[in-house]
C-alpha cells in the first residue's frame, strides 16, 4: 500500500508542534484520527517514528529523518500542483502567502479589494509572522511567497521591490516638537524612542535611524505591536517610529498622538516580495506585485 501524503503531513506536523492536539489543530482533524494514522503509518514502515508518553511527545532518530524526507516530498508534491497550476491559469488557485506583523493590518485592506476584483479565482491564504518564521517556512515550501521588509540575508529567494514606505514621527500633543509642521533627525538627537521586541524588523530599521540621528531606545520597555506603541505614545510615555501605512487615514483633534513627516531625505524602509527560485508560479507572483504596486498609496 502507498503512503498517503495526508500521513506525511500528520508526521511533519507532529515533528514540528511536538503535541499531538496542536498538530491536530494544525492539519484541521481531531487527535485521534491523526493519533491512529500515524500509528498505521508507524505500522507499514516498520519502525516506531514518535515516542508517546502523558507529558511530550518525542520524535525517535528515525522519526526526525522520515520527517525530513516528508517535507521534500510534500514540497515535491506541492510543486506538481504549481506546474499544472501553471499551465492552466497562472491566476487561479490558492497561494499561501506570508506577511509581517508591520504590515499586515495595514496593507491588505488596501490591495486585497484590488485582487480580488482583478483576480477572482485566486484564493490567498495569508498567514502573520515575523520575518524569521517566514523565511523558514517559505525555505520548506510551506508558503509560496512573502511581503515584508527588504533586504533579506540570503540569496535562496528572488526578491521583487514593491514600495518604499517612509517613516514619521510619532509623538504626544503635549510634546513641544508636536508644534512643528516636519521632523528632522536633528530633533531626535539625545532623546530616546520607544521600539518593538526583538524579532521584529521594524525594531532593525528604527535603531538605525536612532544611531543616524543621535538618539536612542527607551531600555526598559519594548512593544509587541505597533498599536501598542501607539497607545504608549498616546499616554504620553514616550515618542516613536511609524511607518506611513500604519497612519490613521483621519486625524481629529481629540486624537493624543501628532504625527510628524521628515524632510527629503526620509528615512524609510523598502517593502517587497520573496519567492523561491525556479517557482513556477513567477508570472502569478509577477501580476500580483505589479497590482500592490499600482494599488498602495503613500
Amino acid at each position: 500500500m502507498a503512503i498517503n501524503l495526508r500521513d506525511l503531513e500528520y508526521l511533519v506536523a507532529v515533528d514540528e508542534e511536538h503535541h499531538f492536539h496542536r498538530a491536530a489543530e494544525r492539519c484541521y482533524v481531531s487527535q485521534p484520527t491523526l493519533s491512529g494514522q500515524l500509528k498505521k503509518l508507524e505500522e507499514r514502515l516498520g519502525v516506531t517514528l514518535v515516542e508517546r508518553s502523558t507529558r511530550q511527545v518525542v520524535m525517535t532518530d528515525v522519526g526526525r529523518a522520515v520527517s525530513a524526507q516528508a517535507r521534500r516530498v510534500l514540497s515535491a508534491a506541492r510543486g506538481i500542483e504549481e506546474i499544472a497550476q501553471s499551465f492552466h491559469d497562472p491566476m487561479a488557485g490558492e497561494l499561501q502567502v506570508g506577511l509581517i506583523p508591520t504590515l499586515a493590518p495595514y496593507l491588505l485592506p488596501q490591495i486585497m479589494p484590488a485582487v480580488k476584483k482583478r483576480f477572482p479565482d485566486l484564493k490567498l491564504w495569508l498567514h502573520e509572522q515575523q520575518t524569521a518564521v517566514l523565511l523558514e517556512r517559505l525555505h520548506k515550501a510551506e508558503l509560496d511567497l512573502l511581503l515584508l521588509a527588504l533586504p533579506v540575508a540570503s540569496n535562496k529567494f528572488v526578491e521583487r521591490d514593491l514600495f518604499c514606505e517612509p517613516f514619521w514621527l510619532a509623538l504626544p500633543k503635549s510634546d513641544p516638537l508636536a508644534r512643528s509642521r516636519q521632523a528632522r533627525l536633528s530633533d531626535l538627537n539625545s532623546r530616546e524612542l520607544m521600539l518593538l521586541e526583538e524579532g521584529h524588523c521594524l525594531r532593525e530599521h528604527a535603531l538605525d535611524v536612532c544611531l543616524t540621528a543621535g538618539a536612542s531606545e527607551y531600555a526598559s520597555f519594548h512593544a509587541t505591536s505597533l498599536e501598542t506603541l501607539r497607545h504608549m505614545v498616546g499616554e504620553g510615555m514616550g515618542i516613536t517610529l511609524m511607518p506611513q501605512l500604519s497612519l490613521p487615514r483621519r486625524l481629529t483633534k481629540s486624537d493624543p498622538v501628532q504625527y510628524l513627516p521628515f524632510p527629503e531625505p526620509q528615512p524609510s524602509r523598502r517593502i517587497g516580495m520573496l519567492y523561491r527560485k525556479g517557482s513556477y508560479r513567477e508570472e502569478a507572483f509577477l501580476a500580483l506585485a505589479e497590482t500592490i504596486r499600482e494599488t498602495v498609496q503613500l
